[in-house]
């Protein structure tokens, strides 16, 4: 073989490197995949730049599909939580592309990984662990390109909408009706009647308020013996005035930490400038109920705060 000829097959070999795909399959409820894809909709009489979230369960392949206008972080969390709420439960992983809006950093040599803070509080809320597929390898998440391109094609492809409230039906249906039951090419079998599996395998929503409305602050004890939020204050222990506190919101609850102890768990207030008060950390400040003891006092007794164990189960891990 001359010269020309050794170098048009190194170019071929090149070539057949870069496609060359290993397949792989993961245990029933191990395993999510997410990406991103994006295409223009006639919706209104108006062609639409909409960004289409798809996730798919890596045993069963049944899909979930989301339509936005953006490709925010909101997008990602929202996508994944409709995702964990049309399936029933959380798998172990979640398998996601290198998106800046999650990804901060991942070396392509030595693989380093840094997810971003939010998305690593996200994955800790739902209780997975996220995954970030090899840079410039996107095949290794092969699943879920297929299921954007799937969507595009065959979803809507060549399709007119009159409102964004009738494309989002038509998805909804299109995923239940089409994608969750046809006999799925890799696996021979619907992904609906292979879900049967991997539903069990699932980890349980177990009533979880979506990770938006759960709220993560510090605030600094004032000298009422309170802290503020949302115009409002609620009480804290006396002895702690001056110090800086975790207040998280989360279901209906204000719960305040301190030194990784919950020092006071109060019902959140809908109105405004409202005072929310626990007798009990009033206890020992003069005026209240007698002058202030000069021994130390305990923050609360056991029976007037929740095991942190309980906000830990709520929120899905310590926090």
């Amino acid at each position: 073989m001359n010269r020309r000829g050794q170098v048009a097959e190194r170019r071929r070999e090149l070539k057949a490197q870069k496609r060359a795909t290993v397949r792989f399959e993961t245990a029933p409820g191990h395993q999510m995949q997410i990406d991103f894809g994006d295409t223009k909709v006639w919706i209104g009489g108006e062609r639409v730049r909409v960004h289409l979230f798809v996730g798919t369960l890596g045993y069963s392949r049944r899909m979930h599909t989301r339509a936005s206008l953006r490709e925010r972080q909101a997008d990602w969390f929202e996508g994944m939580e409709g995702a964990f709420l049309r399936f029933g439960g959380v798998p172990t992983e979640v398998l996601i592309d290198n998106a800046k809006a999650l990804v901060e950093h991942h070396d392509a040599v030595t693989r380093e990984v840094r997810f971003n803070a939010r998305l690593h509080a996200f994955a800790r809320y739902w209780g997975f662990t996220p995954r970030a597929c090899a840079p410039y390898r996107a095949r290794t998440k092969g699943k879920d390109e297929r299921g954007v391109g799937y969507v595009k094609k065959n979803a809507i492809a060549g399709r007119r909408f009159e409102s964004w409230a009738e494309f989002e039906a038509h998805l909804d249906r299109w995923t239940r009706e089409v994608a969750d039951q046809r006999e799925h090419g890799t696996t021979g079998v619907q992904p609906a009647e292979r879900f049967a599996d991997e539903a069990k395998a699932l980890r349980p929503l177990a009533g979880r308020a979506p990770f938006g409305q759960l709220r993560d602050l510090v605030r600094k004890v004032q000298a009422d013996c309170a802290i503020d939020l949302d115009t409002n204050s609620y009480s804290v222990p006396w002895r702690l005035i001056g110090e800086s506190v975790q207040v998280v919101v989360l279901a209906g609850r204000v719960v305040i930490r301190h030194a990784g102890q919950v020092v006071a768990d109060h019902p959140q207030c809908r109105g405004r400038r409202q005072r929310i008060v626990d007798r009990a950390h009033f206890i020992g400040v003069a005026g209240f109920e007698g002058p202030v003891r000069k021994e130390a006092i305990e923050i609360a007794p056991a029976a007037l705060l929740r095991p942190l164990a309980e906000y830990e189960a709520v929120a899905g891990g310590s926090w």
